[in-house]
């Protein structure tokens, strides 16, 4: 295995290629399930498991699957493990599943999962896109819990569903409009500090002198 890409992979959902704040993927349930941490969470992980193992069977089959039908076939692999999901979800959690019915069902034809099948587990081995699909995944949960812990704040004074007292709600942050602007926020805010992040960076690596440099010797000047 390579280190190196084995790194890269791994850190690059949770940021340089963060499907949330970087690539601006899956915004539906980015804004329609991030009305509290609870439901954020659950949609996170969902999407990660089907990220998993759709990538894993895209990358053992990508060798067979014929190009003119391989998005057909990345959704019925999809579908496959989001079936999974929603028969999980109706059996051991069934008040949660009512709420998120909908947008368990549109993982099938999730932006992010699509991408990632066509970018790269498509064209990668299987462990790579396993890894592959952990990392987006928890980037992608990681982003929704932060702005559902916001979003869920804001409006109804609370986190994980235990009330904060002494905090008013306030009327209209749980719309969708104003979790446009929260999305926006928060992205404005990641962004910005992974830009300092990388300034300094560059600072630091200017700052250190190559290895066998060091400063010129003064030119002797000449004799007349």
């Amino acid at each position: 295995m390579d280190r190196r890409k084995v790194k890269e992979t791994v850190l690059g959902g949770l940021i340089k290629n963060n499907p949330t704040f970087v690539l601006v993927l899956g915004t539906c349930p980015t804004i329609a399930m991030t009305t509290s941490l609870f439901q954020s969470f659950a949609m996170g992980i969902a999407t990660t498991f089907v990220l998993i193992f759709s990538n894993l069977f895209i990358s053992l089959l990508r060798n067979l699957i014929p190009d003119k039908v391989r998005i057909p076939c990345y959704i019925v692999l999809i579908s496959t493990f989001v079936i999974i999901v929603q028969m999980v979800m109706q059996k051991f959690m069934p008040d949660l599943y009512e709420t998120m019915r909908a947008f368990i069902a549109l993982i099938v034809v999730n932006c992010i999962i699509l991408a990632r099948a066509e970018s790269y587990a498509s064209c990668n081995k299987p462990l790579y896109s396993m890894l592959d699909g952990v990392s987006i995944g928890l980037g992608f949960t990681g982003a929704l819990c932060l702005i559902g812990i916001v979003r869920e704040f804001l409006a109804g004074g609370a986190f994980a569903g235990m009330k904060i007292p002494g905090f008013p709600a306030m009327s209209g942050a749980g719309a969708s409009a104003f979790g446009f602007i929260v999305f926006g926020c928060m992205m404005a805010l990641f962004n910005f500090a992974i830009q300092k992040i990388n300034e300094r960076k560059e600072k630091m690596k200017a700052a250190v002198l190559p290895l066998g440099g060091g400063s010129a010797a003064p030119a002797k000047e000449d004799k007349a």
